[in-house]
């Protein structure tokens, strides 16, 4: 990717600094351990791009590799999350494309989830205003949500003659909301409220809209203070666990555990336990 600043890619052996990066289809910064991508179309509720997905796609590729980043906000300008693919530039144009085109582009789209949930640092999705369609699924994808009473989320694929398995949703929806309820918005592609939604399982909570990015930061930077390897630990597991019966999930987990009290921060909360103190973790 090109988009550091002076024209550096920050990479220092296998690591390397987003705090540089410099977004050209949305908005990033970093606000110490914490960065933050704001989706940004003025007019358009945030519609996304052919070209806002590739570099959303690339840029959570690249957390992996970040020393700087230990967790991301992502969030909507102008009280609006996100109204999903831009009708005009891609729905437009995908009415026009043979199969493979359009097999490339869901795709590219199911690869956008991927990263999001393979990156791993925490997630934290902050929702305010309009979410659905393919923005329904970016906030599906965070780790972990936070809303408004105005927030609206719909899965709209049916609306359109489109099926509900977008992009990850008949997979990760009946794991957040339950079963029945993801069947009904898959089939129905109606609106949630932010109230109903929370107590749907959607949101971990709601706050005022003047309070929600405040909010989201606070929890995302509790999280990139946090115990960051054992973190993203967590995050793999989650997901592996899926695809594995009990015996394979506890034998994986027993794995995994090993790894992280092998790290110096299990130490660092040991000790800190004993001191009668609040652990300061450093991620290694």
């Amino acid at each position: 990717m090109e988009a550091f600043a002076g024209g550096s890619s920050g990479l220092e052996g296998d690591l390397l600094s987003l705090s540089a990066y410099e977004a050209k289809h949305f908005l990033w910064h970093t606000e110490g351990p914490v960065g933050i991508l704001t989706l940004y179309r003025p007019g358009r509720k945030n519609a996304l791009t052919f070209e806002a997905y590739r570099e959303m796609r690339d840029l959570f590729r690249l957390l992996p590799r970040a020393r700087d980043v230990k967790a991301v906000v992502l969030a909507g300008e102008g009280g609006d999350f996100c109204s999903g693919g831009d009708v005009r530039e891609i729905i437009g144009t995908l009415v026009r494309s043979d199969t493979p085109t359009l097999l490339r582009f869901t795709r590219l789209t199911g690869e956008v989830v991927r990263a999001i949930c393979s990156c791993p640092q925490p997630v934290v999705a902050a929702v305010d205003g309009v979410c659905v369609g393919a923005g329904a699924v970016l906030a599906l994808a965070a780790d972990i949500r936070l809303g408004t009473p105005q927030a609206r989320v719909a899965f709209l694929f049916p609306r359109v003659g489109l099926s509900g398995a977008d992009m990850g949703a008949a997979a990760l929806l009946p794991r957040v909301v339950g079963f029945g309820r993801a069947m009904e918005l898959l089939l129905t592609g109606r609106f949630l409220g932010g109230e109903e939604a929370e107590r749907w399982g959607f949101f971990n909570r709601l706050h005022p809209p003047e309070e929600l990015l405040p909010r989201a930061k606070e929890l995302a930077l509790q999280l990139a203070q946090g115990p960051t390897f054992a973190h993203g630990i967590t995050k793999t597991m989650v997901y592996q666990e899926w695809g594995l019966g009990l015996a394979e999930a506890l034998e994986a987990e027993a794995q995994a555990q090993a790894l992280c009290m092998a790290t110096r921060d299990f130490a660092r909360g040991y000790e800190a336990f004993l001191r009668r103190e609040e652990p300061r973790f450093e991620g290694d």
